[in-house]
C-alpha cells in the first residue's frame, strides 16, 4: 500500500484540495503529514479540518508550533501571518470545532518512526531535521556548503527519513567515497528514488509554498521499492488574490506562489 506524504501545506487550500485530488485519482488510500498545515497563507481552518479529515497523522512544523505558542524567531511577515491565524482560531464562533482544532494542534508530534505498509524497516518522519525536528533546515545547498553538518545528521538515522521544512524536493544520500549529496528530482529517473539499502533523507517539498522555482504543488508517494515526486498545478492566482485581501498577510506571500520562489 503506498503512502502520500505531504508537507508545508501553509494554509493554501487550493494547492491541498488539488495534490488530495491528485492522490485519489492516484489510488493511493494512505496519506501523512510532515507540518506546517498552517502560516503564511489565508485559509488555515480548512486546511487543518481537510489534514484532520484525510491524514492518518500528521506532525508539529515550526508555523504550526508558533500558532499554539509563539513565533519565536520569525521574520516579520511569517510573525504577522502567525498571529493573524491565531486571530481566525480564536474568532472560530462554534466552541466545540475552536477546541478541536486546538487541541489537534496540541497533540501534533515532533517525529513518528514507523514501518510504513510493505516496507521492511522503520522509516523516520520529522518537518525539519532528526536534530532538531521542529526548526532545522537541511538544505539542498548543506552538501556543498556544511558538509559535516549533513554527515552529522546521517549519523542520527538508521535508514530512511522523510522531511519538508525547506520546501524544496529532493534526497540527500551519501556517496560511497563518503561524501553527501542532493539530488533534486529532475536528476532522478523518472523523478522517482529507487529504495536500496542505503541512508537516505526525502525532502517531499511544499505543497502550498513552492520554492525550487516550479510554482505547482509538490508531495510524495512512498512505494515499497521507491519514492515517486509528484508535482500538481492548481490556482495559485486565487491564493494570491484571497492573500491580497487580508492586511495582516504581506502581498509577496501571495506573490511568490506565482513564481514557486
Amino acid at each position: 500500500m503506498p503512502t502520500a506524504v505531504i508537507s508545508d501545506i501553509h494554509a493554501n487550500l487550493e494547492a491541498l484540495e488539488g495534490v488530495l485530488a491528485d492522490i485519489d485519482r492516484r489510488g493511493v488510500d494512505r496519506v501523512v503529514c510532515l507540518g506546517d498545515i498552517v502560516g503564511y497563507g489565508p485559509d488555515p481552518l480548512p486546511c487543518i479540518d481537510l489534514v484532520r479529515e484525510r491524514c492518518e497523522w500528521s506532525l508539529m512544523g515550526n508555523h504550526d508550533f508558533g500558532v499554539l505558542y509563539e513565533p519565536t524567531n520569525f521574520n516579520a511577515s511569517a510573525e504577522s501571518a502567525a498571529y493573524w491565524t491565531r486571530a481566525r482560531f480564536d474568532a472560530e464562533p462554534d466552541e466545540a470545532a475552536r477546541r478541536d482544532r486546538y487541541d489537534f494542534l496540541g497533540q501534533l508530534r515532533v517525529r513518528v518512526l514507523e514501518t510504513p505498509p510493505d516496507l521492511r524497516a522503520p522509516v523516520l518522519a520529522v518537518h525539519g531535521s532528526p536534530r532538531r525536528p521542529i526548526n532545522e533546515y537541511i538544505f539542498n545547498h548543506d552538501p556543498d556548503r556544511a558538509p559535516e553538518k549533513v554527515s552529522s545528521i546521517f549519523e542520527r538515522i538508521d535508514w530512511l527519513c522523510f522531511v519538508g521544512h525547506t520546501h524544496i524536493p529532493g534526497v540527500f544520500i551519501i556517496e560511497p567515497n563518503g561524501d553527501p549529496d542532493f539530488y533534486p528530482p529532475a536528476e532522478l529517473t523518472d523523478r522517482c528514488y529507487t529504495i536500496t539499502e542505503e541512508k537516505a533523507i526525502i525532502n517531499v517539498g511544499s505543497v502550498g509554498q513552492p520554492r525550487d522555482n516550479n510554482p505547482h504543488a509538490s508531495y510524495a508517494i512512498l512505494h515499497a521499492d521507491r519514492v515517486e515526486f509528484a508535482r500538481v498545478e492548481y490556482d495559485a492566482h486565487a491564493t494570491a488574490e484571497k492573500i491580497k485581501d487580508i492586511p495582516e498577510l504581506d502581498d509577496r506571500l501571495g506573490l511568490r506562489l506565482l513564481e514557486g520562489a
